[in-house]
């Protein structure tokens, strides 16, 4: 899938580190972001390794903690919201021949819609202002 500003899709590990970066915008260290992972937790150097793969890609940036000091902390270049909107919009353009009446058609078709979300969607497209909760 080709990413809009030559953003690269992220893989499955990739986006769980991103998560926990877009939940912490202000940024986490190694140590830190392994302390949100459950049991049994990955390595230090695996997610060491996954972030430098992420800022290659753009994804985030780090800085020295308190200005000065060997920890590093990172924090995510652009939100979440960006990345989902760019991830979608490709799908949209590279799946379903650029239609947005048929990616949510598909959507319909293969997903269990109850009546209270289908009502609440409709609302949401007959009044896009609707702030999602």
């Amino acid at each position: 899938m080709k990413m809009t500003k030559d953003l690269k899709p992220l893989t499955r590990a990739e986006s769980e580190l991103m998560n926990l970066l877009w939940d912490h915008p202000q940024g986490l260290s190694v140590k830190e972001l392994m302390g949100c992972f459950p049991e049994p937790q990955p390595a230090y150097t695996t997610v060491g390794t996954f972030l430098k793969i992420l800022e290659a890609k753009g994804f985030v940036e780090h800085r020295r903690m308190g200005g000065s000091g060997r920890t590093f902390v990172y924090s995510p270049m652009l939100t979440r919201e960006k990345y989902v909107t760019q991830v979608l919009r490709d799908v949209k353009d590279t799946i379903f021949g650029s239609s947005v009446k048929k990616m949510l058609s598909f959507f319909v078709q293969n997903e269990d819609i109850n009546e209270q979300e289908l009502a609440e969607i409709l609302s949401i497209i007959n009044n896009p202002n609707i702030e999602i909760q």
